[in-house]
């Protein structure tokens, strides 16, 4: 990273050294040391301390990388699927959504190096920065490694999404997920309620979705979209399990409300 390389910017950052052994273990390589602090040095902290470079070139290839692996990997798996939800099922994995979760559990935020102000309102588990620097260590294996390191590290993240995909509609947007599945049981358009608290700076949001009148899930995040999508998850797999309660035993009625169960059943079946 030219010759200035990140410093401390902050006590809760953890030693870089760590997230390169875990890369280690994942593609059985080594990745270029100064790529990997590119790859985490956020505009902010850049900008902080004299213009250093930042990860957003390597974002942008990094995007390109996902794309194609994710791409690939759905058309393989995939031979008898129509290009219109093969597009939906990339949309599943590549997503903002889907890579800040991938990067809260592999716990990159604790390597960032983030400008005073992102760090103060709580930087390192927004899902945008977390998201962007994930795309940007993928481009850190691919120019350390190549493409075939590249391509275990992203199956390494994202298999399970891509295998649990085809269930879900339009993917990790639950909430046009949700919308297909209760328009195609005739249950309605589902209404979000929301509520948020705390300081401007570090809000949190509270979203509860009703299905007809029934509160069918929330969720809770750190944007209204977030917990708005959080709880559209929960009533999805809620009235999924239902419709297939109803498919399994007939004759077992099932709320949702009960008189169009069984046409959310037969559009659960024909999914």
């Amino acid at each position: 990273m030219s010759s200035h390389s990140p410093g401390g910017d902050s006590a809760s950052r953890r030693p870089v050294g760590r997230l390169a052994a875990h890369l280690f273990e994942v593609v059985d390589q080594r990745i270029d040391q100064s790529l990997l602090l590119r790859a985490l040095t956020h505009r902010s902290y850049a900008y902080e301390n004299g213009a250093l470079p930042n990860n957003e070139r390597l974002e942008f290839l990094g995007d390109s990388v996902l794309g194609l692996v994710v791409t690939d990997s759905l058309y393989a798996a995939n031979p008898d699927v129509a290009e219109g939800q093969l597009a939906k099922l990339r949309a599943a994995v590549v997503n903002m959504r889907a890579l800040a979760e991938v990067a809260r559990a592999m716990g990159l935020g604790d390597y960032i190096f983030l400008g005073r102000g992102e760090e103060s309102t709580g930087g390192r588990d927004k899902a945008s920065i977390l998201a962007d620097t994930m795309e940007a260590v993928i481009a850190a294996v691919y120019l350390s490694c190549g493409l075939p390191a590249a391509t275990t590290f992203v199956h390494h993240l994202l298999d399970p999404l891509m295998e649990s995909s085809a269930s879900l509609g339009a993917g990790l947007d639950w909430k046009t997920s949700l919308q297909e599945l209760t328009a195609s049981g005739s249950l309605g358009v589902p209404e979000y309620r929301v509520s948020e608290q705390g300081p401007d700076h570090q809000k949190s949001f509270h979203a509860e979705v009703m299905v007809g009148s029934e509160a069918m899930g929330s969720g809770s995040g750190s944007s209204k979209k977030e917990a708005e999508q959080m709880a559209a998850e929960v009533a999805w797999t809620e009235l999924s399990r239902r419709a297939k309660a109803v498919l399994a035993s007939a004759a077992e009625p099932v709320r949702a409300g009960s008189a169009d169960s069984a046409r959310l059943a037969t559009s659960v079946q024909d999914a």
